[in-house]
């Protein structure tokens, strides 16, 4: 009987070499950003203990209570695939007393979460964020340096984003707003969608986050908690307000705008694009102060973010994806076996020297092997027949202007090694082996 051929998982995909040049730009753009400003990269584990996040992220949010995927192992240990970075950030600083040195650790990772969520464009169940932590300080001012840090990432990817803030308060001042909320919910509890009638009791702030439409009006009437701040998160997010402004960057207040984890407090912001329909969120983060205490760990204060490299991969400008594909520098077009030999011996010369070359065994007639050329992309191609063997002389063709011209191996490296975009990546001057 024939088998079915299998698929990828609903809600995952392959990422194909034709997408990964965009991939790679954005990553080695925003280490080269990130490494700016101070930040060293972490690697925490994919798989975490349960307990890490039904404690770091709150066991009454929708992640916790709807999407994790969660497991028992073979010694009888709830094992969750991590949903998300930050609680794994502060945990791995608490277990390794990254604190012990005094000052603010700045901390980024780049790799994937997984979340059981419906399936939506820009919306993976395997999804790969770049986030940033920034540990041991409250100040106002480093909120300020981590989104003109984002902003500034964004403006080399060519991407545009709208800086949206709220403040949700702390400890202090919250609890009294959400009882304020849920008393002005309960007067048209049953107008509500489903999802708001639970979190009305479980997680009042995420009403607030609501995109039902049936709710918007009776949402644009509830309380706003910027108007219910206790002294002290005023001033943090005037502070904070200041700090955007002398760097020149433009923002919104939204007071509706929530977190959909328990840890946030002060200052919550997003960063949305036009580029990405009614999913327009690309970026999110906030202050989690009290975080490492929820975990065990020692008081640290605690400002990040996290960016949706799937969905700003998604909405990076042709041009700039097309201008960082890396293309072959040279195909080697051989007629013969013995022509074969040669283009072997050669390709190993080039690639010593950091020359990207492509070279196609069993490629056939010389048409069959010009044609691969042009689907790969190559910048040039070396013919390599028996008159080249005899002369020790090669027809080298430039693809973009047809031109062709005879080379020897020492003229040939030499023109290579004289283009500017010429691939050179890592080269060595040990022996192939």
């Amino acid at each position: 009987m024939e088998q079915k051929p299998l698929t990828t998982l609903p809600g995952t995909r392959d990422i194909l070499p034709v997408e990964i040049p965009r991939w790679h730009l954005v990553e080695d753009r925003a280490r080269q950003v990130l490494a700016l400003y101070g930040f060293q990269e972490i690697r925490t584990p994919l798989l975490e203990a349960t307990e890490l996040f039904a404690r770091g992220i709150g066991g009454d949010t929708d992640i916790v209570g709807k999407e994790m995927y969660t497991f028992t192992d073979q010694g009888g240990t709830s094992i969750t695939l991590r949903p998300e970075v930050t609680a794994s950030v502060v945990r791995a600083y608490t277990e390794h007393h990254m604190y012990r040195g005094g000052g603010i650790t700045k901390l980024y990772y780049i790799g994937p979460m997984f979340r059981h969520e419906k399936k939506q464009k820009g919306r993976w169940r395997q999804f790969y964020q770049i986030g940033a932590e920034v540990l041991g300080s409250d100040d106002p001012a480093v909120e300020a340096e981590v989104i003109e840090m984002i902003l500034r990432l964004l403006e080399q990817l060519q991407v545009e984003a709208r800086l949206l803030i709220n403040s949700v308060g702390d400890r202090n001042c919250r609890p009294g707003f959400i009882a304020i909320l849920k008393e002005a919910i309960s007067q048209d509890l049953g107008r509500f969608c489903d999802d708001c009638r639970r979190r009305a009791q479980t997680n009042t702030l995420r009403v607030l986050d609501c995109k039902v439409e049936s709710c918007q009006p009776y949402i644009n009437r509830l309380p706003r908690i910027t108007d219910h701040l206790c002294r002290e998160c005023s001033e943090h997010f005037q502070k904070f307000q200041d700090h955007l402004r002398e760097a020149g960057i433009r923002y919104e207040i939204v007071p509706r705008l929530v977190r959909g984890l328990d840890y946030y407090v002060r200052t919550a912001f997003e960063m949305v694009s036009g580029e990405l329909g009614s999913q327009n969120a690309l970026v999110g983060g906030g202050r989690y102060d009290g975080l490492s205490e929820v975990l065990g760990g020692p008081p640290v204060q605690g400002f990040g973010f996290a960016l949706g490299l799937d969905r700003l991969v998604m909405i990076l400008p042709d041009s700039l994806a097309e201008a960082s594909v890396d293309r072959p520098e040279v195909y080697l077009v051989y007629l013969s076996d013995e022509a074969l030999k040669a283009a072997i011996s050669i390709a190993r010369l080039l690639r010593r020297q950091g020359v990207r070359c492509h070279l196609e065994f069993g490629a056939g007639s010389l048409k069959s092997q010009m044609r691969m050329a042009n689907r790969v992309g190559a910048r040039h191609v070396l013919i390599i027949g028996q008159d080249e063997l005899a002369k020790e002389r090669y027809s080298l063709k430039r693809m973009e202007d047809s031109k062709q011209w005879e080379v020897s191996l020492p003229e040939l490296s030499q023109y290579l090694q004289s283009l500017p975009a010429a691939a050179r990546k890592n080269p060595s001057s040990t022996n192939d082996k």
